[in-house]
């Protein structure tokens, strides 16, 4: 699997961002251990390890994980690590149900159908099916985001909902750089051009409080970007999130 990884170090520790061909994580190293934001599919779960390697770091100094919603794409690795490491799991208090499986707020077979057909979307699906994206299992212990200030990296949770009603964005590296989970991305197997962009209404629960989500990003002091979807990005995120909603 093809892994890349972009570094930077500040004040409270390192970021890397490791982006793959359908989704991405970040890893928060510090002193202290290590926090993940988000764990990619199922079928991911190895390519998480291997990430951790190649930054230095091991599986048992993960001291949590930080969810910026529970699709599978972003759960499903996590829930395999915790098969074999012992960490916590958080995520925002409207989500934390969803990543239990209390109910489950993501595209179906159904609700994907008017668009199957396309190829874009057709090579997509063969893409990550193989992966897990049909494996439905939560985690029945997440539990509400604690004090992150005193987790590795220190990240900041910034309210997002509308790509599921409990999703949460972070900021990190002392604020200079936006998580921004399926919020706001660059990229997406499904679409083209690249660029910042919202994710299609298929894949998001509430596409109207989505964008006025994206306000509150905007105000953010961030110049880079790390989706949760496509490479990362440089800018100021009132210039992201503009573009983003040109694109609507």
């Amino acid at each position: 699997m093809d892994l890349r990884i972009d570094s930077s170090t500040g004040a409270s520790g390192d970021v890397h961002f490791v982006s793959t061909d359908t989704v991405n994580w970040v890893i928060l190293r510090s002193d202290d251990g290590v926090t993940l934001i988000d764990g990619g599919y199922p079928g991911h779960a190895e390519a998480v390890l291997e990430s951790l390697r190649r930054v230095g770091g091991a599986p048992e100094e993960i001291r949590a994980a930080l969810l910026t919603h529970a699709h599978v794409d972003h759960l499903g690795g996590l829930v395999r690590l915790r098969q074999r490491y012992r960490f916590e799991v958080y995520a925002g208090a409207d989500e934390v149900a969803h990543a239990r499986r209390e109910y489950l707020e993501q595209a179906t077979a159904a609700s994907l159908a008017p668009i199957a057909w396309r190829p874009r979307v057709l090579r997509w699906l063969g893409q990550i099916i193989p992966l897990g994206a049909l494996d439905k299992t939560g985690l029945d212990d997440a539990t509400e985001f604690p004090d992150l200030a005193a987790l590795p990296g220190a990240p900041v949770a910034v309210p997002a909902p509308g790509h599921t009603r409990g999703h949460t964005a972070f900021l990190v590296a002392d604020g200079q750089a936006l998580v921004s989970g399926d919020a706001l991305i660059s990229a997406h197997p499904t679409t083209t051009p690249p660029g910042p962009q919202c994710l299609s209404p298929v894949f998001t629960h509430d596409p109207d409080r989505n964008a006025e989500s994206l306000e509150a990003l905007a105000t953010t002091d961030a110049r880079l970007l790390l989706p949760g979807h496509g490479p990362r990005w440089a800018g100021t995120m009132r210039n992201a999130v503009n573009q983003a909603l040109s694109r609507r």
